[in-house]
């Protein structure tokens, strides 16, 4: 390994450190104030019920600790010790070309997916069980384990091909073909999702007639928004936790509410919630973060294509210049980069979300939207003390007490 790729293994390890760090500060402020509720909320949350939410911060805080310092080890192995050997493995075996370069990607998925498990089990049946959250069985999180890996090498198997077959085909201008057929398989997808992917792991059922339906095709109608149907989803059958989102795009969008959230939420609150979605589209959110993407996928094929062209990438850890070892070497590499991207990314979530409580708060009224806000909070054991930094860095949504004060003013 060359003195530069050291320098980025070291740039793994301190985005690691930042990240521990800053875990530490929000464990740090949510302990020191986990015996005071909040005077805003003192009505609405009760000092049990804040405890609660502190212990179920901190734990999972410490898992994501651990998480962090294993990902950032993993990540500097690979690099260090473990992608040469494994490319060796499949080379012994496989003729250069496309399917070496493609199975090596697939290989490398497979082996992450499956040093990734582990997590994902311990926060469902450690962590969310711990805190009454996970209504996941062991067969069932085994068999959405399956259908995600079986689903990422379906999609992910012809787009390798396809992206290594172009690099081939027209060395100099591959990645603009490649990020154009990048951004028509993601619209495409996006298109698909509500009526092909999303019902692989849950059920859909349209929302039933009656009070709550009508009060919510009336809000859509005031907004003038189109979309496909109101369905709700058996959320329940995974986690208590509540949540609403839309999907889909253009015309055949859908809106979907947990059977979680209609269990828990009064219609007015519930309403609260829809009227807040319908800001992000009504400020037109949804396209900013589509560019965002786009313009961070750009950014990504650009520096792809220098990769792929050069052998300095790769020469940097000892690997070979692979096409296939080069992309994952990347996708190792790019931590440090992701992290200082991390809460500008953040900032802009959040300004977001407070124009779509504006709208909310403009639409239904102040007071549903508080009461929307303090139930999610209080029933999905969120903090109410997060630490600013922390939040700064990683809250893609603004602490629910400054939105209740941005309702409350006005602003």
């Amino acid at each position: 390994m060359s003195a530069i790729g050291l320098v980025i293994c070291l740039a793994i390890a301190a985005s690691a450190g930042l990240g521990v760090y800053l875990r530490l500060r929000q464990m740090a402020m949510v302990k020191a104030n986990r015996d005071q509720v909040p005077p805003d909320f003192a009505r609405e949350v009760t000092l049990s019920d804040h405890r609660r939410a502190a212990e179920y911060t901190m734990a999972k805080t410490e898992f994501s600790i651990v998480e962090t310092i294993f990902d950032a080890a993993i990540s500097i192995l690979w690099l260090a010790l473990g992608l040469a050997p494994l490319y060796a493995a499949i080379a012994a075996f496989v003729e250069p070309g496309l399917v070496r370069s493609v199975l090596f990607v697939l290989v490398f998925g497979v082996i992450a997916s499956l040093i990734d498990m582990p997590f994902a089990a311990a926060r469902a049946f450690w962590l969310e069980e711990r805190f009454g959250f996970n209504r996941l069985t062991p067969a069932k999180f085994l068999l959405d384990q399956a259908k995600s890996g079986a689903l990422e090498l379906a999609i992910s198997t012809p787009l390798l091909f396809g992206m290594f077959w172009l690099l081939r085909a027209a060395p100099d201008t591959w990645w603009l073909f490649a990020y154009i057929a990048f951004i028509a398989i993601a619209i495409a997808m996006t298109v698909i999702y509500p009526t092909v992917i999303a019902p692989l792991f849950n059920k859909f059922t349209p929302l039933e007639e009656g009070d709550m339906k009508r009060r919510m095709e009336a809000l859509l109608a005031r907004c003038g928004f189109e979309t496909k149907g109101l369905y709700v989803m058996d959320a329940s059958t995974r986690s208590t936790h509540g949540n609403a989102y839309f999907s889909g795009f253009g015309k055949a969008k859908r809106i979907v509410f947990f059977d979680t959230l209609l269990a828990k939420h009064s219609p007015d609150e519930i309403e609260s919630i829809l009227a807040h979605e319908l800001g992000h589209f009504k400020f037109g959110h949804v396209r900013q973060m589509l560019l965002q993407g786009a313009a961070i996928a750009f950014v990504g094929f650009a520096v792809l294509w220098w990769a792929f062209g050069s052998d300095m990438f790769a020469g940097w850890f000892g690997l070979p210049n692979d096409p296939g070892v080069v992309l994952v070497a990347l996708l190792l590499a790019r931590d440090p980069i992701s992290h200082v991207l991390t809460p500008l990314l953040a900032w802009r979530s959040r300004r977001a979300e407070f124009e779509a409580d504006a709208f909310a708060r403009d639409l239904v009224g102040e007071e549903p939207m508080i009461s929307a806000l303090t139930r999610l909070t209080r029933d999905n054991l969120a903090t109410l003390t997060p630490d600013p930094l922390y939040a700064t860095f990683y809250f893609s949504h603004p602490p629910v007490p400054l939105r209740v004060a941005q309702l409350r003013a006005g602003a």
